[in-house]
């Protein structure tokens, strides 16, 4: 067990938001915070746009795979994020929830996912301060 506070990112398909989020984390932070990212219904593939969009910033996501929601992820994580699409995430006592409201960049150009791209990063930015890391 690691002393290193560690976030999950949750979002349906885990190919855009909650991808962007873990990819900026592991930027910002290092090794510092363990990163997670999962979701419900998994797409098949990280969301281009997205990609583009973080690439721009230089931070490089294409390795990224969307990634099935487990209770153990949950279980393992000590916040549990969750991007403004409803999910069903169990809970666990003891785990700070925050649910962050964010449009879908499903199906958008890199236009409408830059906007969303930089709101998620000063969410990550409060985050890590949060945690003090």
């Amino acid at each position: 067990m690691s002393d290193r506070p560690s976030v999950l990112f949750v979002c349906v398909h885990n190919a855009g938001r909650s991808q962007m989020a873990a990819g900026w984390l592991r930027h910002l932070a290092g090794d510092r915070i363990e990163v997670r990212s999962a979701g419900s219904a998994p797409a098949d593939s990280i969301n281009p746009a997205a990609v583009q969009a973080m690439a721009e910033q230089g931070v490089d996501i294409t390795a990224a795979t969307p990634t099935v929601l487990t209770r153990e992820a949950v279980q393992l994580s000590d916040v549990v994020i969750t991007m403004g699409c409803g999910d069903a995430c169990p809970i666990f006592p003891g785990k700070r929830y925050e649910d962050w409201e964010l449009p879908d960049p499903a199906g958008q150009g890199v236009e409408a996912v830059r906007p969303i791209r930089d709101d998620i990063r000063a969410r990550v930015e409060e985050l890590i301060a949060s945690l003090g890391a």
